[in-house]
């Protein structure tokens, strides 16, 4: 019979009785039960703060220009539906709820179009100088290649709009407010916009028409691609594109519910089915593309291939829970803002401490 010295039992009871100390403290640290409703990230209730009392308007879109200015587009009280929260100017939510789902312009009690919100979510400035320009805001955007970070605005009433920075002037003007077309220098209900380094852009256009117009920096026409359809380099609402390392772009056809992929020039390439309906599209720095839908109220994450890799999110009015995610952004601290439309609010996320770095969105790739 073989002797094991004194010491060398002392040593490996000490190892085991560590080792089994590790585990009960991670089983203790493992939270049991949950549905991951908010993923990663934990809601920050109440953040959103429109400083508007009994707020109604549904929040389209979010762009963040610096850490304590992220602006946003809100549609007015024509697209409020029925039922939908209604808060106090602080943000909190009010035992009443919103009745409107039409009215007629002159009848509304508040009209704010484009706003900014700081930090802690306080609206900070309000474009109402603009409030006759617009019709219905529906996606906002910083150019991020811009020394100037012009703003633009895309309206759902057939244009876009560049103004200076601070909202002060206009610097250009596509389209014709309340006039359609298929041509070069009109819209159908355009959605979104996408930049390139040299100052060019695509806007997708939209919910009418069907095709991604592509722009110069001075806004002449160059070119374009796509038809009304369900065939491959067709779309049923073209809503968003994002454009990868390779000068590939994806661009979220949502009534088709999918997510096709063009080459540089326009050429269809594939094709990812069943995505629910997809609003914004983004590529982050690691070459994946994250997606808010708005059907099922997820947000999700695909490798360039189509590959889900995660998702979350859930459909209702808590913080946390979505009606119609339509937008979202990162700040460089990794926090999530998402324009939670049909809440009528930004929602604010903070990554959960421990939160796996695979499952938290990214930064937003920039061409070089």
């Amino acid at each position: 019979m073989k002797i094991i010295p004194a010491a060398v039992c002392v040593a490996a009871l000490a190892l085991a009785g560590q080792a089994c100390a590790q585990e009960k403290a991670q089983e203790k640290a493992q939270e049991k039960g949950g549905l991951d409703q908010t993923g990663p990230y934990e809601p920050v209730a109440g953040w959103f703060k429109p400083g508007i009392d009994r707020w109604d308007q549904p929040v389209t879109s979010l762009t963040i220009d610096t850490p304590n200015r992220i602006l946003i587009t809100v549609s007015d009280q024509r697209r409020t539906q029925p039922n939908a929260p209604m808060l106090s100017a602080d943000g909190k939510v009010l035992p009443e709820r919103s009745t409107a789902s039409t009215r007629a312009k002159a009848e509304l009690p508040h009209l704010h179009q484009i706003m900014a919100l700081d930090a802690d979510g306080k609206a900070v400035e309000d474009w109402t100088q603009w409030n006759d320009l617009f019709g219905l805001p529906h996606n906002i955007e910083v150019n991020p290649y811009d020394p100037d970070r012009h703003v633009w605005v895309v309206d759902l009433e057939h244009q876009i709009i560049k103004f200076t920075n601070d909202g002060k002037k206009q610097v250009m003007k596509l389209g014709e407010r309340g006039v359609t077309g298929t041509d070069r220098n009109h819209f159908n209900m355009p959605a979104s916009l996408a930049f390139m380094p040299d100052g060019s852009f695509y806007v997708t256009d939209g919910y009418v028409n069907a095709r991604i117009i592509k722009f110069d920096k001075n806004g002449k026409y160059v070119s374009e691609f796509g038809s009304k359809g369900s065939g491959p380099g067709q779309f049923d609402l073209v809503h968003s594109v994002t454009i990868d390392a390779q000068h590939r772009f994806y661009a979220a056809d949502r009534r088709n519910s999918r997510i096709q992929v063009f080459d540089r020039d326009g050429k269809f390439l594939d094709q990812w089915k069943n995505v629910g309906s997809p609003t914004r599209l983004i590529i982050t720095k690691d070459q994946t593309l994250w997606m808010t839908e708005a059907n099922y109220n997820r947000i999700a994450h695909f490798d360039l291939n189509g590959k889900l890799l995660t998702y979350w999110g859930v459909t209702g009015a808590a913080p946390g829970a979505f009606d119609n995610a339509h937008n979202f952004d990162v700040d460089e601290s990794g926090n999530l803002f998402i324009a939670d439309a049909w809440n009528n609010r930004v929602q604010k996320f903070v990554p959960r401490k421990g939160a796996d770095p695979a499952r938290l969105i990214g930064q937003e790739f920039r061409l070089p």
